[in-house]
């Protein structure tokens, strides 16, 4: 699909680009564990730390607990 709502893991990995945007404090703490922590199935936006088309869009924030 081009766009979605909802998507499976699996086939978010299989797109040639990804945007995951994030905006506000409440989520500094998830995106600093699906950035800067392990690949693990319970935090599934970590798992696309290996992704060569991801781009993360942050305001200061939600990157406020990024160690990088």
């Amino acid at each position: 699909p081009r766009h979605a709502i909802t998507m499976g893991i699996g086939t978010i990995l299989e797109s040639r680009r990804i945007v995951l945007m994030a905006t506000g404090k409440a989520k500094a703490q998830v995106v600093q564990a699906s950035l800067e922590g392990p690949a693990d199935p319970v935090n599934p936006a970590s798992l696309l730390q290996g992704h060569a088309g991801l781009t993360f869009v942050l305001d200061p924030e939600s990157a406020s607990e990024l160690q990088l």
